[in-house]
């Protein structure tokens, strides 16, 4: 059976959130859901995810599962604000631990803060089998970008998180904590081994000038057009050009907010004795 995809796009943060759902009054996955942020006066709204909630009504959706890839650096996660509007259960892959571990360290945070990936309500293996519904899904193991990421393969479609981007952007950074090339390479390559009317479901597009936002790709596309790694591209050439580009690229600009909330799976710091919740900015770290 294959899944019904309706995608919504944040243009700030330029991230596609995907709601998966089986059939319409029936079950339903959120894949990467966006807690709106205003850097520059620490505001949060939920004007994205109500707008998944406005869906899931609209179409009596049971929402079943709250899908991350990985924990992102470049948008912050509504995951906990969805769950607590319309449950469902918050799941990444299980390496999110090492994540944890990483960022633990640099931001400093409490002494009580775990690293076991306790945050969220399932930690996948690779190729565990899970159901939305009616439908069957599996997570897939796709490293390189993260040491933790994950993509969700339902019926005729895989949920890519930033493995891929359209064929004419590229493919993802590899420099972050855990990140590398040689992996994402592979990863790649494992998608692209499914069959070529694949429905590839991106985490985010950066549109060249002309172009409009796209979602989703296809397996054949990707092997035939990827500016970076289409078929004839040998794993060090696209190494090598993955490590010049990653070089020159500066930190996303809501990495240090971000990061702090997706590892606690979409849950914002604890107030302090004052009411206020705080996030931290590691001086002259990164």
């Amino acid at each position: 059976m294959n899944p019904q995809v309706h995608s919504l796009f944040d243009t700030q943060t330029c991230t596609a959130t995907h709601i998966v759902f089986d059939a319409p009054g029936g079950h339903a996955a959120v894949i990467d859901p966006v807690l709106n942020y205003e850097p520059k006066s620490g505001h949060t709204s939920s004007k994205s995810a109500d707008q998944v909630l406005e869906f899931l009504a609209t179409n009596q959706l049971k929402l079943q599962w709250l899908l991350e890839t990985h924990a992102h650096a470049d948008h912050l996660s509504s995951a906990q604000y969805l769950k607590e509007k319309a449950g469902g259960h918050i799941a990444i892959g299980e390496n999110i631990t090492g994540v944890q571990k990483a960022f633990k360290s640099l931001f400093n945070l409490e002494s009580a803060f775990p690293i076991n990936g306790s945050q969220f309500d399932t930690l996948f293996a690779a190729d565990e089998i899970f159901s939305i519904g009616q439908l069957q899904a599996r997570a897939l193991y796709v490293p390189g970008h993260t040491s933790a990421d994950m993509a969700y393969l339902i019926g005729d479609s895989i949920f890519i998180g930033d493995t891929l981007f359209m064929p004419d952007v590229g493919t993802a950074r590899c420099d972050f904590p855990g990140g590398d090339a040689r992996q994402l390479y592979q990863s790649i390559q494992q998608l692209l081994s499914f069959p070529p009317e694949t429905r590839l479901f991106l985490c985010h597009d950066y549109p060249p000038a002309g172009r409009e936002v796209c979602t989703h790709t296809t397996v054949a596309q990707q092997k035939t057009e990827n500016v970076h790694v289409r078929d004839g591209v040998s794993e060090a050439d696209f190494v090598a050009l993955r490590q010049k580009r990653d070089s020159g690229l500066e930190m996303p600009y809501l990495l240090i907010p971000a990061i702090q909330v997706n590892i606690r799976a979409g849950a914002l710091p604890e107030a302090e004795d004052n009411g206020t919740r705080y996030l931290k900015i590691p001086l002259n770290a990164l």
